[in-house]
């Protein structure tokens, strides 16, 4: 039987890190080795990391200085063992199934990479809607098909759905210090293979936590994924024009929708001259009002807000705010 390393990142995850590994051990396909990377935990999640390992011989832990989800992921690459590496979020679990269903596929598809599908659930365990619709029923999706849906927002890019031949790391790795990494290395290494394999049964379960109170947002709060998912949407455009010179349109839809994204999110009080990221996507959008007029890939609604956004940023951009302000107080 071909080996298995499943990286699980850790960071202070004492209420969901044993489930997490418990639905990790209870896979039918046995031959695993399960690397928990405890990344500077501060909670007693360290200390839990290491009485896991006295329960099952397959679990091995290692603790490192804080430096995020990426770094301690390309720890656990260099220290796995096995023939093919799967992810596993500790906020996540998996059904029993997941592992021994890709291994068959890939063993049958003779193909590299495997996915399964995923569900989002709240933290009692309630189903939200699909992020990422499933197949109804196991399809091969050959790269350029599978770079187009990623376009589309309708492709899953997470490496926790995936199990990866481990050879396609060796010249790969997770980039450390942003976010949407998953995005840049999933586009990077797409690049080598054929294609991959889409299992339709939902197997992975990503747990939507609550914000704690201890980290409520406020008005100047500000995820630099937003900051990411734009950097990267300019990296997959070079890509497509090289390489996918049919995806072209696809690949302006998607940066448009991601630049909107970032508009609709960034502070207002960061809405200024002296922000130079926020200038570039100003001048991108008004250079492209001619593509959010025609792109067939955008909705109706999309482009409304991107022209509006390309005339008034700061007017549109506040009056989103109050307008979401108003919905969270009606779900309160």
């Amino acid at each position: 039987m071909k080996k298995i390393s499943v990286i699980v990142p850790v960071y202070n995850s004492i209420d969901c890190l044993e489930r997490c590994v418990k639905s990790i051990c209870a896979q039918t396909y046995a031959n695993l080795e399960i690397i928990l990377v405890d990344d500077g935990s501060t909670d007693g999640t360290d200390r839990l990391c290491e009485q896991l390992v006295l329960q099952d011989s397959r679990i091995v832990t290692y603790h490192k200085k804080n430096g995020g989800a990426s770094s301690a992921r390309n720890l656990g690459i260099k220290l796995a063992s096995g023939d093919y590496l799967g992810f596993v979020d500790s906020d996540d679990y998996i059904e029993p199934y997941v592992y021994e269903e890709m291994m068959k596929v890939l063993a049958e598809k003779d193909c590299d990479v495997v996915q399964i599908s995923r569900d989002e659930v709240d933290e009692e365990g309630r189903r939200l809607p699909d992020v990422c619709v499933p197949p109804k029923q196991m399809r091969f999706c050959e790269t350029e098909t599978f770079v187009k849906e990623l376009l589309l927002h309708q492709g899953d890019c997470s490496f926790c759905t995936k199990l990866v031949k481990k050879e396609l790391f060796a010249k790969h790795q997770f980039p450390e210090g942003v976010l949407n990494e998953d995005f840049r290395l999933l586009a990077e290494m797409l690049q080598e293979i054929d294609g991959i394999a889409i299992l339709p049964k939902q197997g992975y379960h990503v747990v939507c936590r609550k914000e704690s109170t201890t980290r409520k947002k406020t008005k100047d709060s500000f995820s630099r994924v937003f900051l990411d998912i734009v950097d990267n949407a300019d990296f997959i455009q070079d890509l497509v024009d090289k390489k996918y010179p049919a995806l072209h349109n696809y690949a302006i839809r998607f940066n448009l929708y991601q630049r909107l994204d970032y508009l609709l999110h960034v502070p207002i009080s960061q809405m200024t001259g002296e922000n130079a990221f926020y200038g570039n996507v100003k001048r991108y959008l008004r250079s492209h009002v001619a593509d959010t007029v025609r792109n067939p890939y955008l909705t109706g609604k999309q482009k409304v807000y991107l022209l509006l956004l390309t005339m008034a940023p700061k007017t549109v951009r506040s009056v989103h705010a109050k307008k979401m302000e108003r919905r969270k107080q009606r779900e309160l």
